[in-house]
């Protein structure tokens, strides 16, 4: 479903682009909230926890780290959204399109599994997470009520439901070019989570909590964690880092929503600038100041490590922010699924009138409402599906975090290079050559290490887990 004010003329080539398709009208600032709505996500409240298991040094030096890797292989990908010129060549739409156009189809088969696979995850994990919120505002409240000690057990389950119902409403919006205004909201909103994180951090630090400790290895072995467990813990700590700055998966189609004057890569470097800074700044007042705040006892969630007690109704604010926010970084992640499997049915179906008839419906005031039954039942069932996978394992994140491991590296490291490399038709063995090989070879070790303790983390979640129990 899509509202509509305008008729556009097939008559008129000025409404189209080189492609055919509608004139895209993207600008640096939509794209940079794409961006920001894309990469901070609940992700930024693990920072704090993930700090204390590296300590200043590492830890300071991890955050700064992948922000610079991030920033590298999304300026390669947008060099190579058109192809083989980047500024005349053909477009490459989405992320498959480009790796197929530029090393082939095989490859692309690769970039398509480790795509869709993490897409489908990260959808279930925000359906997951967003409910964890829904339920810490209902505890708070409770608290608030009926005191400290009060039973406040809460399931998650109805609050996924609820989630997954405004998914489907917002799933019928038709693409990503009709997305701006929903990611916008939702980069204020995760402005505005991660500020009350930082201020509540300043404020415990200012209080004077003597009994935080803090240290420049992070976790001691032997007093706060054994030494498997440090292990395990730095692992996940530089996997939740790494993938916290990773939209590697929806770059492609976020630099599609791009108005093609100026060139598309020169505005998508600027509003990946933008975004990665912003996202930079954030992510390091949350992590460091987290760590502050908490010392090698921080939460795995600093927001909520405050507490549901007071000010409870500043944590509620912070919690309705992460559902806002969450709402519509779910959408930046269904929208390039959504679209491909459209694509592929009405290239499969050209003439069936189920994949590619719209029915208008004229509202007064608003404008047409354009409906496709297709498009209708396939996302419904879609968000059904999500939602439904989400509650009966709930433990998921855990099992994102894998999915993320193991499409890290091919995502947002191996397929940027190896299409930079190809493009540039660098000279075998020279020292940008040399530079960006040993850059995939270190980022491989990250994502093993990072899948490593992932699966700990899935068998320790398994051990403990029990179906439908509240939270």
């Amino acid at each position: 479903m899509a509202l509509q004010q305008t008729n556009f003329s097939i008559d008129d080539p000025m409404k189209y682009d080189d492609d055919g398709l509608i004139r895209r009208t993207g600008t640096w600032v939509t794209a940079s909230a794409h961006i920001v709505t894309a990469v901070i996500g609940s992700g930024v409240l693990s920072l704090a926890w993930a700090v204390a298991q590296l300590g200043w040094i590492v830890g300071t030096i991890v955050l700064l780290l992948f922000s610079v890797i991030t920033l590298i292989t999304s300026c390669m990908l947008a060099n190579c959204y058109r192809y083989p010129d980047r500024i005349h060549g053909v477009r490459n739409p989405t992320y498959m399109t480009m790796v197929k156009s530029i090393l082939g189809g095989v490859q692309s088969k690769y970039c398509a599994l480790a795509q869709y696979t993490n897409l489908v995850g990260v959808t279930i994990g925000f359906t997951i997470t967003g409910s964890i919120s829904m339920v810490a505002i209902k505890k708070a409240n409770c608290f608030h009520k009926y005191g400290h000690e009060a039973d406040c057990t809460t399931s998650s389950y109805q609050f996924m439901a609820i989630f997954g119902i405004s998914q489907i409403v917002l799933s019928q919006i038709p693409n990503f070019h009709k997305l701006s205004w929903l990611s916008i909201i939702a980069a204020i909103m995760s402005f505005g989570y991660a500020s009350i994180g930082i201020g509540l951090s300043i404020a415990k630090i200012i209080g004077g909590d003597h009994h935080v400790k803090t240290g420049l290895t992070g976790l001691v072995v032997g007093v706060d964690v054994t030494a498997t467990e440090k292990l395990w813990n730095t692992f996940q700590a530089i996997g939740n880092i790494a993938f916290a700055y990773c939209f590697s998966m929806v770059i492609v189609e976020i630099q599609d929503t791009l108005k093609s004057s100026p060139p598309e890569n020169q505005v998508m470097k600027k509003s990946s600038s933008i975004g990665i800074a912003i996202t930079t700044f954030f992510y390091s007042l949350c992590g460091l100041l987290g760590y502050a705040a908490f010392g090698n006892n921080a939460p795995g969630n600093f927001l909520t490590g405050f507490g549901f007690y007071e000010p409870y109704w500043l944590v509620d604010i912070g919690n309705i922010f992460i559902i806002i926010h969450l709402v519509g970084a779910y959408q930046v992640y269904a929208q390039p699924l959504y679209s491909a499997v459209e694509n592929l049915g009405s290239k499969q179906w050209p003439q069936s009138k189920f994949m590619t008839k719209e029915y208008h419906i004229r509202i007064p005031c608003v404008g047409i409402w354009r409906i496709n039954m297709f498009k209708l039942i396939w996302r419904t069932i879609y968000v059904i599906i999500i939602t439904l996978i989400a509650m009966i394992f709930p433990f998921f994140n855990n099992v994102v975090g894998l999915l993320g491991a193991i499409s890290f590296f091919p995502l947002t490291v191996y397929f940027p290079t190896e299409m930079y490399l190809k493009q540039t038709k660098a000279t075998k063995y020279s020292p940008a050559w040399l530079g960006l090989k040993m850059l995939s070879v270190f980022c491989l070790m990250v994502s093993l290490v990072a899948a490593v303790g992932s699966v700990e983390g899935i068998i320790s979640d398994l051990k403990t887990y029990k179906l439908f129990k509240p939270n």
